[in-house]
């Protein structure tokens, strides 16, 4: 299961998810649904932006949980 680390990163940066949204241009609704892992995909353009506005690498963003 892919697990995104947002809400970590947010706080990393004392930034919120308002902040986020407004900067990427998305919906809080859709930011929520990739939080929550209730999207069952995500552009690449999405990744980057989170990645740039985040200050991350794509390792940092993004856990990976083996299915047991």
């Amino acid at each position: 299961m892919v697990h995104f680390n947002i809400e970590k990163l947010l706080k990393k940066k004392n930034k919120s998810k308002y902040w986020l949204c407004q900067n990427m241009n998305i919906t809080s609704r859709n930011l929520n649904r990739v939080i929550h892992g209730e999207t069952s995909s995500i552009s690449f353009k999405y990744l980057e932006e989170l990645c740039k506005y985040l200050d991350c690498t794509i390792d940092e963003l993004i856990d990976i949980e083996k299915d047991a």
